[in-house]
């Protein structure tokens, strides 16, 4: 009889390991997380004669906040514990290996599109260039964004502190760093 009192432990377990997936997958289908596409209550210029003013025309283009300062005060420990969630895809090692997405070793100022044997998008290869600071950064804001058919289901990076310390991470792996002043 122990071997059936086992059996029963190991359905149990399964069982309730299955539940909480189900439940994972109902809870994401009833509550979406996806972004809003546009601010449900729209914020209105305040009056010439207050003293504090909110942009309401969102058409205008906002020029990004340059990471470079950031870069120069980035915190890289904090850079290397980010970049753990970006190793289920990419590898950081020289001559490292091709995963879901390319490897990531000498990233800074590197051709954009430029691993042998990655297949990228055909958005990335027309947008061309080099993966500098800025266009990292804006990259992993939200990619998406960035390069709209972007192969990468990754949502990004808020804060311009993180995104500074994984960038700062990015540039030491590399035999040759690249200068952060970009010269």
């Amino acid at each position: 009889m122990p071997s059936f009192e086992n059996s029963k432990i190991l359905v149990a377990i399964l069982a309730a390991g299955a539940t909480i997936m189900l439940t994972g997958f109902v809870a994401d289908k009833i509550y979406p997380t996806d972004e809003l596409k546009k601010d449900a209550v729209p914020i209105e210029e305040a009056s010439n004669n207050s003293s504090i003013k909110m942009v309401s025309d969102t058409n205008k283009p906002q020029m990004p906040e340059s990471i470079i300062p950031y870069l120069a005060q980035a915190d890289i420990s904090k850079g290397a514990k980010l970049s753990k969630s970006c190793a289920a895809c990419h590898s950081f090692d020289k001559d490292g290996p091709t995963k879901m997405g390319p490897n990531l070793w000498n990233i800074v100022n590197r051709e954009k599109g430029s691993v042998a044997g990655f297949s990228y998008s055909n958005g990335l290869k027309e947008k061309g260039g080099v993966w500098d600071y800025e266009s990292l950064d804006q990259f992993l804001t939200k990619p998406k964004k960035y390069i709209s058919d972007t192969k990468m289901s990754f949502a990004g990076i808020k804060k311009i502190q993180d995104r500074a310390a994984l960038i700062a991470w990015l540039r030491e792996q590399s035999d040759n760093p690249a200068p952060l002043n970009n010269e």
